[in-house]
């Protein structure tokens, strides 16, 4: 599928030591075999590759190849932690929620403006991913109209990365709202600013029961 465009690799410090012999081969041949497959097949694409790990620690201590690390330090563009780059966040944000928004099949949202001071404040030591799921968890939480500082966490507050949290918090929402109404699916799915289909589809999704 990359073949004349680009592939990006996230985590590529993550990888095994096999994988990194497998990928070295590709890189250096252009060619590879696909999984249950015994045709050579010959593709033609760039590689892009993250990481926040030193790999040139890696390489020194043995966990990461270093012939791997040369093959792909080509161009090595250092991006800053969000904290030191926080005018950043305001765009990030709209992103997010444009993002969330979208996948919810809700109206796009705001955010008050103490809300955005609040993350602007905030030191991030998950970075951009802690930004991206504090704002999916306040779309979550939140009043369907804007994001409130409430709906963020304060202080030195970690929110953890795990999306089951989020399902979580997803699901028992949508429960609170479907007892509030009397399980009536229009004044639901209003109140939660989402139409009658995707409501459905989640209460299907977390198999709530009328009882819950």
């Amino acid at each position: 599928m990359a073949d004349g465009g680009t592939i990006f690799l996230d985590e590529i410090a993550t990888i095994s030591f096999k994988m990194q012999i497998e990928l070295l081969r590709v890189l250096e041949s252009k060619t590879f075999v696909r999984v249950g497959g015994n045709k050579e097949i010959s593709s033609d694409f760039r590689v892009i590759c993250a990481t926040n790990r030193d790999l040139t620690s890696m390489v020194k201590n043995g966990t990461f190849r270093e012939d791997l690390f040369y093959r792909l330090n080509v161009v090595n563009i250092k991006i800053p932690p969000l904290r030191e780059r926080t005018e950043d966040i305001p765009r990030l944000v709209s992103h997010f929620i444009k993002k969330y928004c979208t996948s919810m099949s809700r109206d796009i949202i705001s955010i008050e403006p103490a809300a955005l001071k609040h993350l602007e404040r905030f030191e991030f030591p998950g970075n951009v991913r802690e930004l991206e799921n504090m704002i999916e968890r306040a779309i979550v939480i939140g009043n369907g109209k804007e994001i409130r500082l409430k709906d963020l966490p304060m202080g030195k507050e970690v929110i953890s990365n795990s999306i089951e949290s989020l399902d979580d918090l997803e699901k028992k929402h949508i429960a609170m709202i479907l007892n509030k109404y009397g399980w009536n699916i229009s004044r639901s799915a209003k109140a939660l600013s989402v139409d009658r289909v995707t409501l459905y589809n989640k209460i299907k999704k977390y198999n709530l029961k009328v009882d819950e």
